[in-house]
Order: C-alpha cells, then structure tokens, then sequence
C-alpha cells in the first residue's frame, strides 16, 4: 500500500533532490481537499437512495464521488463503491462465530471494521486530490453508527484529516405529525452536539409531502404550537417546551428539502454543503489544532513530570549497606557465648533464630559440665 501523500516543507523532484514547498500551493492543496459526506438517518428515511441520487448527480456533472459504503448487513448496493466493508467483514460469519443477533452482528461488524480503518483512511487521503466528495453510507439502524465507540473512531479519523459535514437525512412524509418531527429534531440535535462537526438537515421525500410545514414549525412557534394543540395529545406540553429548548439549534441549522427520487432540491443541498464545509475549515479545523496541540502539550508536561520524579527518586535514594551491631563480649563467658543464640534478620516480619554451632569437643565439654551442676544441685 501507498503510503498518503504529506505535506513537507520539502519534496524531492524528477532528479531526486530536495527543494522546498511553495506554500501557496500547500494552501492551494489543502482548500482541494475532498469533502467526506457521512450521511446518518432513520432506517427507512432513503439513506441508500439518496447516496444513489447524488451519485448519478455528480457523475452527470463531471465529478465522480468516491463511495464508502459502511454498511455490512446490505445485500446489494444501487451504486458502485471504491471501499465495501463486506469486503473486510463477513456479516453473517460475524453473527455465527459470536453467536449474535442482527443488531449486535452490525455492532461488532462495524468494531472490527474500526481497527482497519487506518488503512481506508490512506486510500482516502491517497486519491482526495482526485475527487470533489467522498459519500458515507451507514446502517439503516442510526444507533448502531452514532452511539458506538466504532462510530466515533470513523467519524474522529475522518475529521482529523479532510473536511467533513454530517449530513442528517429525515423522511418529510412522516415528520407531518408534531410530536414525530420533534423526535427527529431532538435526534438530530444530540447528533450535532455529540460529533461537533458541520450539520446538515436533509429533509427528503419532498416529492410525496412539500417541507414547507416543517420550515414553518422551526420558524414559527405559534405555529408550531397550533400543530400541537390540534394533536390532542398528553405530550403536548413536553413537546411544546422542547420547541423552545431547540430554538437556537434551528436558528444555525442548515435545513434543506430533497427528493431522492426526482432530484430535486440537489443544488441547494450542494449549495448547504459547500458552506458546510467553509464552515469547517474557519471554525472546526482550527479549534481541532488547538485541542490537539493542548493535548500534545499536556502530554509532554506530564512526560517531564515523571522523568522529573524519577530523577528525584534516584538523587534521594541512598544505598545502606546491612552491617550489624558490635556486641560487648568483655562480661560474657565463653560457654555462654556458647549457648548465646544467633539471631538473623530474613523479613521484617519474620525472624528466624538460630543456635551457633561449636566444635565437637567443645560440645562434649558443655555437656559434661552441665551434667555436673545438674548432680551438683541434686545432692544439696
């Protein structure tokens, strides 16, 4: 495999010397960089069709996207891809071998599919130069993708090395309920805060149901509240108070109507992600230095910190050697001295005691003494 091209300050040209990297055209380069398109939504709101329609939109303008299809459960996909993660992980194999339903094969599909994605990345930054948009189709299940630690590892990975813009796919036609469309919203929302990256709303199906009510519900909130009121329902209130919570996240949402069917509304869709995307490059992408920089430099404080102690450590430790204590043998007699236990220090806690041992006939003398005194005392 190729490895990704860098950006150096120098790079070596046809005759194998180094010179040095106009910097414009490093700017240059960086602003050509390929947008990543994740696109996330309920299953059933056109996910799949709607990659498709760009697909067929971009290659009639000239501009082939390059398709990464993340989802492993799928048994045809309408369009072609240049990364498959049937491909690297067999679903149903997945299933068996760990012995798992279909929601908990998609999760571990999409976990082994995250240690090798490293690899995609590469093939990504390869050819981003060569493409405008590189599109993201994920699980019909949104949970799976959005809420597992694979998830974020592909959505982290993708942002740290090319622009990327969510992009949030509702089915129009089902959203005409208030309390329904408040559930998408507060789905998308928790989306937006949990990634931190460019949002776009798609409102699809515009074809069967015009989106125009559900602009006028993020604008309005008398209207909305009428919509509510005819509902009739014991979640009017709550829903009600949640339109007001999600007032400034519809005042910075990008909202745009589509149908993934006809086509239609794609130019504003592309219009919503070019800005999208400047919004990126000014806002995301400098903050993301700055937490990486922090990071790096919290990392090397506490690397000094340690290398600090240990220094420490080593100019305070002092090696004692064990010597023992000089004993005063001027009062003590010979055959005492004897008899006298030795006593040796193994562990703090455990002390072994021991008898020195003589010569043999310096044995036989203490024994014949001790008789003596022991008959001695007898008599008297």
């Amino acid at each position: 495999m190729d490895k990704p091209q860098s950006f150096n300050s120098t790079e070596t040209n046809a005759s194998g010397n180094e010179q040095p990297i106009n910097q414009e055209d490093t700017a240059s380069a960086k602003e050509n960089m390929a947008t990543c398109l994740i696109c996330l939504g309920m299953a059933g709101s056109g996910k799949t069709t709607f990659v498709q329609r760009i697909n067929a939109y971009l290659h009639s303008r000239q501009l082939p996207p390059y398709i990464v299809n993340l989802d492993p459960a799928v048994h045809e996909v309408p369009f072609p891809t240049n990364i498959d993660i049937r491909d690297t992980v067999k679903y149903k194999e997945v299933m068996k071998q760990y012995g798992l339903g279909p929601n908990g094969g998609i999760v571990t599909s999409l976990n082994l599919f995250a240690t090798r994605f490293d690899q995609a990345i590469k093939f990504i930054e390869k050819k981003q130069h060569d493409y405008k948009y590189v599109l993201f189709d994920t699980p019909g299940q949104i949970e799976v993708f959005t809420w597992s630690a694979s998830g974020s590892i592909i959505t982290d990975s993708l942002a740290s090395s090319c622009p990327t813009v969510i992009v949030y796919i509702m089915d129009t036609s089902r959203c005409t309920s208030p309390i329904t469309f408040m559930s998408n919203m507060l789905y998308a929302c928790s989306i937006l805060y949990k990634s931190r990256l460019p949002f776009v709303l798609v409102m699809n199906k515009v074809d069967i149901v015009s989106h125009d009510f559900a602009v006028e519900w993020m604008t309005n909130f008398e209207s909305f509240q009428e919509a509510v009121e005819e509902e009739g329902s014991y979640m009017a209130n709550l829903t009600s108070s949640m339109n007001l919570v999600l007032d400034e996240f519809y005042n910075n949402l990008k909202t745009v109507g589509v149908s993934a069917v006809t086509g239609e509304g794609l130019d504003e869709f592309f219009a919503a992600v070019d800005s999208a995307r400047e919004e990126y490059l000014t806002q995301y992408k400098p903050e993301y230095e700055k937490l990486v920089e922090k990071k790096n430099q919290l990392r090397s404080e506490d690397q000094r910190e340690e290398l600090q102690k240990l220094k420490q450590d080593l100019q305070n430790t002092d090696v004692v050697p064990m010597q023992s204590q000089p004993v005063n043998t001027s009062n003590i007699s010979e055959a005492t001295m004897r008899k006298r236990p030795h006593v040796t220090f193994a562990d703090d806690d455990d002390i072994q005691e021991t008898t020195t041992l003589s010569d043999p006939e310096d044995e036989n003398l203490y024994e014949e003494e001790s008789f003596k005194r022991f008959l001695s005392n007898a008599e008297a």
